[in-house]
């Protein structure tokens, strides 16, 4: 297994060497390349270097333990040593597993409110909330392509995309339905209601991932609408793809140039596509995420977020440590649920990989 770190290491040092060799200069696509690699070694050569550094400070101070002056302060170093030798090893395995290709990509998310009626499309609109709110705390931006509201200010459903580097990486565990339990704000009796919302997460697909036929697609123009005229615009802009084939129509109104409302639509598309087709070739994958929007129902659910007693229980993780502050969550802090979920498939991609010895 060292030698295999060491490998990396050599690799990525050797990228380094070769970008200031004139032949790699003057190539833009070799340099590109170049550069490619070194930025997806970094993380790991960097690791690998502070272990080889962590096992040569460790056979110094073996050396010194042979001096009985020095004995005693080297078995301390000594154990401090072996443990970090042994964390930054487990740390370099779980950045060598095999990393999903989209994880880098944008994000297009689809929010529905569920069962509940306009309890459940109020729950919508604060998942959208809580959304953007951790797109801002991670820098990353939204950007809504369509959105139909409701009166009291609900969604019935809404698509938008989050934008930045390894937004997919982070918001993929997002999919699925989400449960609520509170009392709503139409409710008179004071009643604790259950409600549901489900959210859908895609990578975002650009043309050279996936070709789409445009003969297999018809684009209608029409004029937008919205709840009590809110983001509605004032001419016929908004677009209407359908896919001829599967039936998969694409809506796309917030933007006021038809033609950006005409990309944003073909993009969702191409996205919802590629995931059917991705779908197909991996079973496993399609048993995993065949149901993402479904139909609202609770069953299925992967998260509950109980009001009452100002918990969030993500239905996923396995063991004690599956709450967490409501409160917090719905701000956006997402990322303890996020980490624990990551941490999770990763120990359970060590086991599968027998690394996890």
């Amino acid at each position: 297994m060292q030698d295999r770190f060491y490998k990396i290491l050599n690799r990525y040092e050797e990228l380094n060497a070769r970008l200031s060799k004139p032949q790699i200069l003057s190539d833009n696509e070799s340099y590109t390349a170049c550069l490619k690699e070194i930025s997806e070694l970094r993380e790991t050569a960097e690791v690998v270097a502070e272990l080889k550094k962590a096992e040569e400070d460790l056979e110094s101070v073996k050396e010194m333990m042979a001096d009985p002056e020095l004995k005693d302060m080297a078995k301390e170093e000594h154990t401090a040593l072996e443990e970090k030798i042994s964390s930054l090893g487990e740390r370099i395995k779980i950045l060598l597993l095999p990393r999903d290709p989209n994880d880098s990509k944008n994000v297009i998310m689809e929010i529905r409110g569920g069962v509940g009626g306009e309890e459940g499309m109020l729950f919508a609109a604060d998942l959208y909330r809580m959304y953007s709110m951790y797109a801002e705390v991670k820098g990353f931006n939204t950007d809504i392509a369509n959105i139909n509201e409701t009166e009291l200010g609900g969604i019935k459903e809404i698509s938008f995309v989050v934008e930045g580097q390894g937004a997919y990486s982070r918001l993929k565990y997002e999919a699925g339905t989400h449960r609520v339990q509170r009392v709503p704000v139409t409710e008179s009796g004071g009643r604790i209601h259950t409600s549901a919302a489900t959210v859908a997460v895609l990578p975002e697909i650009e043309e050279l991932d996936f070709h789409l036929d445009m003969k297999d697609v018809q684009i209608d123009v029409f004029r937008s609408s919205g709840a009590g005229g809110q983001k509605v615009n004032k001419t016929s802009s908004a677009i209407r793809v359908t896919h001829i084939p599967t039936g998969m129509v694409v809506e796309c109104q917030d933007e006021r140039s038809q033609y950006k409302n005409k990309d944003r639509a073909l993009q969702i598309l191409r996205s919802r596509l590629y995931e059917i087709e991705r779908q197909k070739r991996d079973s496993e994958v399609a048993s995993e995420r065949k149901s993402q929007v479904g139909s609202g129902d609770r069953s299925g659910r992967i998260r509950t977020y109980n009001y009452p007693q100002n918990r969030v229980t993500d239905h996923r993780l396995e063991g004690t440590d599956k709450n967490f502050n409501l409160s917090a969550v719905i701000d956006g802090d997402l990322d303890p649920i996020i980490d624990a979920l990551t941490l999770q498939e990763q120990s359970r991609m060590l086991a599968e990989s027998g690394n996890g010895n």
